[in-house]
């Protein structure tokens, strides 16, 4: 009996402290005359509605985390700067596991086709495997290589080439 006072007694608290004391149904701000407001003849605030997607913060992937790697030349082992990087997308990933990605592997302008592809695709198979290692499942990441023919910088200079031997990451 002493419990089901108890109980009693704790869903009142409960359902009394969830209680507001907001009147929902009038409204929050007055719209005659005031500053920003119409003046009361009904016409419209000018204020554009706010359509609210779900999925607007997922959809590009982790905020705040880059989406590319870059490799030295001819190399396809990820650098220790990166690796933050790659966290980041694992555990969003992890996270979301209905989201899918991507990851390009590219190369700078030197080398034949058929090598660059190669690399291109070795760097990405670096990238996916590292995401797999930190729990990533491998059903959601597809590896691809792109080669010399999709350059991020136009040029021959090392500072392009540079900019140019690198995986991307991206969410569809």
């Amino acid at each position: 009996m002493l419990k089901k006072s108890i109980f009693a007694l704790a869903f009142v608290a409960l359902v009394a402290g969830c209680s507001s004391g907001t009147k929902l149904n009038e409204a929050p701000v007055s719209t005659a005359g005031g500053m920003g407001g119409s003046t009361g003849s009904g016409a419209a605030s000018g204020v554009a509605p706010v359509t609210i997607d779900p999925n607007a913060q997922t959809r590009q992937g982790p905020v705040g985390v880059a989406r590319i790697i870059y490799f030295d030349f001819d190399s396809y082992t990820i650098k220790p700067e990166f690796q933050q990087l790659i966290d980041g997308h694992a555990r969003f990933l992890k996270a979301n596991p209905s989201r899918r990605i991507s990851i390009e592997g590219h190369t700078d302008d030197r080398g034949g086709s058929e090598y660059n592809l190669a690399l291109g695709q070795k760097r990405s198979e670096a990238v996916r495997r590292a995401l797999t290692l930190l729990g990533v499942n491998d059903s959601q990441i597809e590896a691809v290589s792109f080669g010399k023919e999709k350059p991020a910088v136009q040029g021959s200079g090392e500072d392009a080439r540079a900019q140019n031997r690198r995986a991307e990451i991206v969410y569809r």
